[in-house]
């Protein structure tokens, strides 16, 4: 039922303050319905009334927007943690902390700093609402400013008016950010893990304000989530750092595993090689293939047997250093490994292609050293067996080469020698010192079976001398002989050996060469001629030097049993001869008489019947054709014996 007296009733009032409460409405409309109710002339038991449940409904409003703003702070709180449960990236995170603080607190801005360990001060990680770079820019060391002190102490500060505030140590690199950013009242609260500092959170305005205890604490709590999401994002690089770590350990493993199985297989595949009795090409070819790269095994004379040369330079003393260590050395971008039995150099192998070795690769490259020095091992025992045996056969051929030259040359055949086919009969003497010929020749013997080694020729003591059967095939020589074939083949042979064997015997060596020949008997008949050859240069004063019998001129004429005056008058006057043929000249005749007359020009003229001019222009020619030494008295002596040659000849 309506009230007779709406002025004397307060449920009109009253009704209002309740439209107030659900509508949210502000403070001060709250008062004016008591003052509504004094101008409509309410008695004052209604006023009172009023005024009390006006009271009661400020009451309630103010728990209302307490309410309401605790739940945004609790929302705010559970969008924080959400954002950390959902996001692995940290700015982003600390960017939404800080915004949120903004927003929450209704600043102008906010900010977070962290430490820098190595400067020892703290800069700006994340702001949100800055609009000054020097500001973004700042750096505070520990102790100064709010924020230093905030660090220093892990407690909380504020201030209304940060300019005028002297709790603080003011720098002026500090206030000037501030002043730039024209801050006034700033609140800042500690990052706390584990009871360390490891950052501030700021809020500030740019009009005095004073913060609030619940302001206080709604950042602390944002705080609390920015330290969480440091120490997760830490968490996680760890995780991340281990993890790494761990992945780098299994490639490790993974790299390790492979090495050992290849290294397992390298060894297989070479104790397969020495057990099918593998050659060194062989073993150089499967290494290649192990270890992806290009294989050159040298003797220790720094020639190939196997795979092409190795540059020379730097090679000997990258040799030295592999056997004073033990081990595989790098060589500029190849590696080198000498090839050893016990303190024995036999070889060295040098790997190119790899410029990167790892240990268990460089490990089977040492291992292939090993295995190289047990074949070639095997190879010197073989080789020194049969060349034992060849040796008697040799000896036997020089001994008595008429005696049974079928049955020789069928020995030699069974033992891989073809006495058929022409060879070069190598006569080697020790140059060194009287009394020592006994041992020298010991060594001299076995520095001819290394030199042969690993071709079809034979060598053995005989007499005085070490002799040595080259085949004359070009291809079968000695390594790196290239063969001695040619007209010169003989000198050549000769002069390789003497050089080759000294170095391997380690002194001196004379080597005389006999005409190549075929068969027991002639074979026989060139080893005297070698025999001769090196007396004669013994007695020449030429001891270590190699040399043919037609290499020594008419010495050669004088000692070989064929005895090529053709050879030799074609090689003394062969200029002569051919000019005269080609011109119609007579620079033969004309050398012949001068000699003849005793090297008289006037005798020689009224000889040949021209003006002495005449001699002398013809003598100009033969020293243009012969060279300027031509009446030196040795080549004087060799043009004289040519010339008495070929008129003996008829030629």
């Amino acid at each position: 039922m309506n009230d007779p007296h709406p002025r004397t009733s307060s449920a009109p009032a009253l009704r209002r303050l309740l439209d107030l409460l659900a509508s949210g409405a502000a403070t001060e409309d709250f008062a004016e319905v008591l003052a509504a109710a004094r101008r409509q002339g309410a008695p004052a038991a209604v006023l009172s009334e009023i005024d009390d449940a006006t009271w009661q409904a400020l009451r309630v409003h103010r728990t209302l927007r307490q309410h309401r703003r605790r739940e945004a702070e609790l929302t705010a709180l559970f969008d924080t943690a959400g954002d950390l449960a959902g996001s692995r990236d940290l700015d982003t995170v600390l960017q939404a902390i800080v915004r949120r603080a903004r927003l929450l607190l209704g600043t102008d801005t906010a900010y977070l700093t962290l430490p820098d360990r190595a400067a020892g001060d703290t800069y700006m990680r994340v702001t949100d609402g800055s609009v000054s770079v020097l500001f973004q820019t700042l750096r505070l060391s520990l102790g100064d400013g709010l924020g230093g002190l905030v660090a220093q102490t892990a407690r909380p500060y504020a201030t209304p008016d940060y300019r005028t505030d002297e709790r603080f140590h003011h720098t002026g690199t500090i206030d000037a950010g501030v002043l730039d950013e024209g801050l006034v009242a700033i609140i800042g609260v500690p990052l706390l893990l584990g009871g360390q500092v490891i950052g501030v959170l700021f809020a500030a305005d740019r009009s005095p304000r004073a913060f609030s205890p619940d302001e206080v604490a709604l950042l602390c709590s944002l705080a609390a989530h920015a330290a969480i999401a440091l120490d997760t994002a830490k968490s996680l690089a760890d995780t991340r750092a281990a993890l790494a770590e761990l992945n780098s350990a299994n490639e490790l493993i993974r790299a390790h595993s492979a090495a050992v199985q290849r290294a397992e297989q390298g060894h297989d595949r070479l104790t397969d090689l020495v057990l099918r009795g593998a050659e060194v090409p062989d073993v150089a070819a499967a290494v290649a293939a192990l270890l992806d790269g290009e294989i050159t095994v040298l003797d220790t004379e720094g020639e190939p047997l196997a795979g092409r040369s190795a540059p020379a330079d730097g090679l000997a003393a990258a040799v030295a250093a592999s056997r004073a260590e033990g081990r595989s050395v790098r060589h500029g971008d190849a590696w080198v490994c000498a090839v050893l039995a016990g303190q024995e150099p036999l070889g060295t192998l040098v790997l190119r292609g790899r410029p990167g070795l790892d240990d268990a690769d460089r490990r089977l490259f040492e291992r292939a050293g090993v295995v190289t020095a047990l074949v070639l091992l095997l190879r010197r025992s073989v080789a020194e067996t049969e060349n034992r045996v060849r040796g008697e056969l040799l000896a036997d051929l020089l001994t008595s080469p008429d005696r049974d030259p079928a049955g020789l040359t069928a020995r030699g055949r069974r033992l891989g020698v073809d006495l058929g086919r022409p060879h070069l009969v190598l006569v080697a003497e020790p140059a060194g010192a009287p009394g020592t010929a006994a041992v020298d020749r010991g060594r001299l013997a076995g520095a001819a079976g290394r030199y042969l080694f690993g071709s079809r020729g034979i060598s053995a003591e005989h007499g005085e001398a070490v002799v040595l059967l080259v085949p004359d095939d070009g291809t079968d020589g000695p390594a790196g002989s290239g063969g001695p074939t040619g007209p010169d083949g003989a000198l050549r042979a000769a002069e390789r050996a003497a050089e080759r064997l000294a170095r391997l015997a380690g002194f001196p060596v004379t080597v005389g060469a006999g005409r190549p020949a075929a068969g027991p008997p002639a074979l026989a008949a060139s080893y005297a001629e070698g025999l001769r050859c090196v007396r004669a240069l013994r007695v020449l004063g030429r001891a270590g030097d190699g040399a043919s019998a037609r290499a020594l001129g008419f010495l050669g004429v004088l000692l070989g049993d064929g005895h090529d005056v053709d050879g030799f008058v074609g090689a003394t006057l062969g200029p002569l001869l051919e000019y005269d043929a080609r011109r119609g000249t007579e620079l033969v005749r004309t050398l012949r008489a001068y000699f003849d007359c005793g090297g008289s020009l006037t005798r020689a003229k009224d000889e040949l019947h021209v003006h002495v001019n005449t001699v002398v222009q013809r003598l100009d020619r033969v020293e243009i054709l012969l060279g300027r030494d031509w009446n030196h008295p040795e080549r004087s002596l060799e043009l004289q014996l040519a010339l008495r040659l070929q008129l003996l000849s008829g030629a």
